[in-house]
């Protein structure tokens, strides 16, 4: 009968197992940054500048602008983000991985990025709902993706697995709220 491997050779293997992640994450870091133009710092820091404010303000316009689906959407994609905000901030403190730029700071950590995984929950609740929409939100939503690492605030796989909680954790909350019986023109 096998026994379970000890904590020092699982630490070994998994170590063994993220050192090729970690090394393209910094080929790709220092590819991003030699390319790095003085005619894309405006756009990317517009990408990558959009707060809180103006995502809630924007979900606002969606429920007042959009018909009678529109509150139901504005409520659907609120519901997605509070469980992709929760596990972006609780894998970032578990994991606190200092920033492609030095800066280390527990609750700030790079790993996840947090405006990969809301651009793309975005996308994918608003993208649901106006499927004509779906390419250029997802265009825009990996436009910030790569804004984090083009401004050196992110790692590739910081934005990669953002983005994989976002579309992960908006599909599973969209299922709950339709296991209840949700739909585009009810409340959560």
């Amino acid at each position: 009968m096998p026994t379970a491997a000890p904590p020092l050779a699982r630490l070994v293997l998994a170590l063994a197992l993220l050192a090729p992640i970690d090394q393209l994450d910094h080929q790709v870091q220092h590819a991003v940054q030699d390319a790095r133009r003085p005619e894309y710092e405006n756009p990317m820091r517009a990408a990558s500048g959009t707060k809180s404010t103006v995502v809630f303000a924007g979900l606002l316009a969606v429920a007042l602008l959009t018909g009678p689906t529109g509150p139901a959407t504005a409520r659907a994609a609120i519901a997605v983000l509070l469980p992709v905000n929760a596990t972006v901030e609780l894998t970032k403190l578990a994991v606190n991985r200092e920033r492609p730029d030095g800066e280390r700071r527990r609750s700030n950590s790079s790993f996840p990025s947090s405006h990969a995984a809301n651009a793309a929950a975005l996308a994918l609740v608003l993208g649901m709902r106006w499927r004509w929409l779906a390419p250029p939100l997802w265009l825009f939503a990996a436009t910030v993706a790569f804004s984090r690492v083009y401004l050196n605030r992110h790692f590739l796989s910081d934005v990669l697995f953002g983005m994989a909680i976002g579309v992960g954790m908006g599909w599973l909350a969209l299922r709950w709220l339709r296991s209840r019986g949700w739909t585009w023109h009810t409340a959560p």
